[in-house]
């Protein structure tokens, strides 16, 4: 098992997931602090990375297209404070760093883990029921139905209808958007028996976001409604959600590593694994016997 602990959170990997656990610095995002511990996968593994600074470095995770609803929803516009797939690192941990990053580009290697796009959720996204109040409205999700309630901010010509509710059944699509520089953000959710294409700001299906500090936790409500909507990958006559399967059993035995050990030596001998790769591999899985 390798573990880093830092300020900014505490990542762990056991051979099968990665156990994302963000810190209580102050420097933690609001997203990252109110999602809580995440639990990744290996299939869900495009790859990592370690980034150093003078003063701090960065580990980063890079899913693969589709597995997580949460990078689905927000098109990968998180901001670092927020993102749960960033871990800022001092630069004492370096080492430790660079030795966890090995371990899990090891157990990639060795379960052969594809980097292409995936056609089902890997991810379960945020637990429900979610509430959050930003910008002009206040949105709310059971699992079933999207509530936005609109506040004094609102525009007139959006909240003259009253309250909001839309069954989940007929969201065919959500996004998330943070403010930039001039431009208010945005959580949007196309309805198919209202479809618009109004500004966010007179779009009854819309909250407008003006870039304030609960902006981001948006982004979870836009998550949580990606998770119960078809797959992207799905085809247009297959429309049911489609999410993470339940994991299987793990197959640890010892007649599995050495199968492992063998297809391993035919990767080599054919040239697809360097010298070094096959080394540290081969390693990975004697430790396991």
């Amino acid at each position: 098992m390798a573990e880093i602990i830092q300020r900014d959170g505490t990542w762990e990997f056991d051979g099968d997931a990665l156990r994302l656990t963000p810190g209580r610095d102050k420097s933690v995002g609001l997203l990252r602090r109110t999602l809580g511990e995440l639990v990744v996968p290996l299939g869900a593994l495009a790859g990592i990375s370690f980034e150093q600074g003078r003063r701090a470095g960065r580990l980063r995770l890079r899913l693969r297209d589709g597995a997580d609803p949460l990078q689905l929803a927000t098109g990968g516009r998180l901001a670092e404070p927020h993102d749960p797939y960033q871990l800022a690192v001092e630069s004492d941990r370096y080492g430790v760093a660079e030795y966890f990053v090995d371990e899990v580009r090891n157990a990639l290697l060795l379960e052969q883990v594809p980097g292409d796009p995936v056609d089902a959720y890997l991810l379960p996204g945020p637990a429900v029921p979610l509430s959050f109040s930003a910008g002009d409205a206040t949105a709310s999700f059971d699992g079933e139905r999207v509530r936005l309630e609109w506040n004094w901010k609102t525009e007139e010509a959006k909240s003259a209808s009253g309250t909001r509710t839309i069954d989940v059944t007929e969201i065919t699509a959500v996004e998330w958007h943070p403010a930039a520089g001039l431009e208010n953000g945005f959580l949007r959710f196309t309805v198919r028996s209202s479809p618009t294409k109004a500004p966010p700001k007179y779009d009854p299906n819309s909250v407008d976001l003006w870039g304030f500090k609960k902006d981001p936790l948006m982004a979870l409500i836009a998550a949580a409604v990606q998770a119960r909507l078809a797959h992207p990958a799905t085809t247009a006559g297959d429309a049911r959600p489609r999410l993470a399967p339940a994991a299987a059993e793990p197959d640890d035995g010892h007649d599995a590593l050495l199968r492992r050990l063998r297809e391993l030596g035919d990767l080599h001998r054919s040239g697809v694994l360097t010298d070094e790769e096959f080394a540290l591999a081969k390693q990975a899985v004697l430790k396991r016997l």
